[in-house]
Protein backbone atom coordinates (compact mmCIF):
# COMPACT_ATOMS: atom_id res chain seq x y z
CA UNK A 1 0.00 0.00 0.00
CA UNK A 2 1.25 3.73 -0.99
CA UNK A 3 0.59 6.37 1.84
CA UNK A 4 -2.83 7.45 -0.66
CA UNK A 5 -4.01 3.79 -0.06
CA UNK A 6 -3.18 4.17 3.58
CA UNK A 7 -4.99 7.48 3.75
CA UNK A 8 -7.96 6.17 2.55
CA UNK A 9 -8.27 2.74 5.06
CA UNK A 10 -7.70 5.50 8.27
CA UNK A 11 -10.26 7.80 6.94
CA UNK A 12 -12.35 4.50 6.69
CA UNK A 13 -11.28 3.59 10.01
CA UNK A 14 -11.48 6.98 11.95
CA UNK A 15 -13.46 9.55 10.21
CA UNK A 16 -12.15 12.44 12.18
CA UNK A 17 -8.09 11.77 11.21
CA UNK A 18 -6.68 14.19 9.70
CA UNK A 19 -3.36 14.11 7.45
CA UNK A 20 -0.28 16.45 6.69
CA UNK A 21 1.60 16.15 3.11
CA UNK A 22 4.93 16.61 2.49
CA UNK A 23 7.18 14.37 4.15
CA UNK A 24 8.04 10.58 3.08
CA UNK A 25 6.11 9.33 5.87
CA UNK A 26 2.15 9.79 6.05
CA UNK A 27 1.69 11.81 9.16
CA UNK A 28 -1.77 11.46 10.72
CA UNK A 29 -3.11 13.34 13.31
CA UNK A 30 -6.01 11.32 15.42
CA UNK A 31 -8.04 12.60 18.36
CA UNK A 32 -7.13 11.49 21.37
CA UNK A 33 -10.69 10.30 22.50
CA UNK A 34 -10.07 7.89 19.39
CA UNK A 35 -6.50 6.87 20.14
CA UNK A 36 -6.69 3.62 21.66
CA UNK A 37 -8.61 2.17 19.56
CA UNK A 38 -7.02 3.55 16.30
CA UNK A 39 -3.68 2.34 17.70
CA UNK A 40 -5.11 -0.85 18.25
CA UNK A 41 -6.37 -1.55 14.43
CA UNK A 42 -3.20 -0.29 13.27
CA UNK A 43 -1.27 -3.29 15.24
CA UNK A 44 -4.10 -5.94 14.61
CA UNK A 45 -6.07 -4.47 11.34
CA UNK A 46 -6.07 -6.81 8.21
CA UNK A 47 -3.66 -5.36 5.61
CA UNK A 48 -2.10 -3.17 8.45
CA UNK A 49 0.16 -5.00 10.54
CA UNK A 50 2.12 -2.11 12.41
CA UNK A 51 4.25 -4.21 14.34
CA UNK A 52 7.22 -2.22 15.02
CA UNK A 53 6.79 0.96 17.22
CA UNK A 54 10.42 2.67 17.24
CA UNK A 55 9.82 5.98 18.90
CA UNK A 56 7.64 7.56 20.98
CA UNK A 57 8.31 11.38 21.70
CA UNK A 58 6.25 14.42 22.88
CA UNK A 59 6.55 17.98 21.71
CA UNK A 60 5.78 21.00 23.68
CA UNK A 61 4.01 23.78 21.91
CA UNK A 62 3.30 25.81 24.71
CA UNK A 63 0.07 25.95 24.02
CA UNK A 64 -0.31 22.21 23.78
CA UNK A 65 1.41 19.06 23.83
CA UNK A 66 1.99 16.82 20.83
CA UNK A 67 2.32 13.19 21.22
CA UNK A 68 4.16 11.82 17.83
CA UNK A 69 4.22 7.68 17.48
CA UNK A 70 6.32 6.28 14.49
CA UNK A 71 5.24 3.06 13.32
CA UNK A 72 6.35 0.85 10.63
CA UNK A 73 4.93 -3.03 9.12
CA UNK A 74 7.78 -4.78 8.93
CA UNK A 75 5.62 -7.35 6.62
CA UNK A 76 4.07 -4.41 4.26
CA UNK A 77 7.63 -2.26 4.48
CA UNK A 78 4.89 0.75 4.95
CA UNK A 79 5.68 3.45 8.02
CA UNK A 80 3.55 6.17 9.97
CA UNK A 81 3.16 8.86 12.03
CA UNK A 82 0.44 9.48 14.28
CA UNK A 83 0.34 12.53 16.50
CA UNK A 84 -2.61 13.45 19.16
CA UNK A 85 -3.19 16.35 20.46
CA UNK A 86 -2.91 16.73 24.17
CA UNK A 87 -4.32 19.67 26.80
CA UNK A 88 -0.86 21.13 28.29
CA UNK A 89 -2.84 21.42 31.73
CA UNK A 90 -3.67 18.13 32.45
CA UNK A 91 -1.53 15.66 29.74
CA UNK A 92 -2.91 12.45 29.32
CA UNK A 93 -3.35 9.95 27.30
CA UNK A 94 -4.06 5.87 26.76
CA UNK A 95 -1.14 3.68 27.31
CA UNK A 96 0.12 1.90 24.26
CA UNK A 97 2.07 -0.90 26.28
CA UNK A 98 0.15 -3.37 25.74
CA UNK A 99 0.04 -3.17 22.38
CA UNK A 100 3.88 -2.73 21.67
CA UNK A 101 6.32 -3.58 24.79
CA UNK A 102 8.31 -1.01 23.46
CA UNK A 103 6.08 1.91 24.75
CA UNK A 104 6.73 0.72 28.05
CA UNK A 105 10.04 2.71 28.68
CA UNK A 106 9.54 4.97 26.18
CA UNK A 107 6.37 6.09 28.03
CA UNK A 108 8.22 5.92 31.34
CA UNK A 109 10.64 8.60 29.43
CA UNK A 110 8.01 10.79 28.19
CA UNK A 111 5.90 11.02 31.56
CA UNK A 112 9.42 11.68 33.57
CA UNK A 113 10.75 14.26 31.12
CA UNK A 114 7.25 16.19 30.32
CA UNK A 115 4.49 15.02 33.23
CA UNK A 116 2.50 13.16 30.35
CA UNK A 117 0.37 10.96 32.21
CA UNK A 118 -0.05 7.37 30.20
CA UNK A 119 -3.47 6.02 31.78
CA UNK A 120 -3.67 1.99 32.29
CA UNK A 121 0.11 1.74 32.43
CA UNK A 122 1.49 -0.72 34.54
CA UNK A 123 4.82 1.11 35.99
CA UNK A 124 4.01 4.84 35.18
CA UNK A 125 7.46 5.99 37.35
CA UNK A 126 10.09 8.47 36.75
CA UNK A 127 12.86 7.20 34.71
CA UNK A 128 15.96 8.99 34.23
CA UNK A 129 15.32 12.00 37.09
CA UNK A 130 15.12 11.22 40.72
CA UNK A 131 12.16 10.43 42.15
CA UNK A 132 11.46 13.19 44.35
CA UNK A 133 12.33 15.58 41.50
CA UNK A 134 10.09 18.68 41.60
CA UNK A 135 9.11 19.80 37.34
CA UNK A 136 9.41 18.75 34.26
CA UNK A 137 12.72 18.95 32.37
CA UNK A 138 11.98 19.44 29.07
CA UNK A 139 8.90 21.56 29.36
CA UNK A 140 9.59 25.20 28.06
CA UNK A 141 7.85 26.62 31.08
CA UNK A 142 10.32 24.55 33.09
CA UNK A 143 12.82 26.95 35.24
CA UNK A 144 15.86 25.77 37.09
CA UNK A 145 17.73 28.15 38.68
CA UNK A 146 20.83 26.72 39.08
CA UNK A 147 21.69 24.87 35.70
CA UNK A 148 19.44 27.48 33.68
CA UNK A 149 21.40 28.92 30.48
CA UNK A 150 19.71 32.61 29.65
CA UNK A 151 19.70 33.42 25.69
Amino acid sequence: MNNEDLKIKFLEMVPETSSEEGGEWLNLFVPVEKFKSFMQSLRTGTGLDFDYLFCLTCVDWKTHFTMVYHLSSTLHRHTIVVKSKLDRNQPEIETVSDIWKTAELLEREVYDLFGVKFLQHPDLRRLIMPDDWEGWPLRKDYVDEVNMIKL
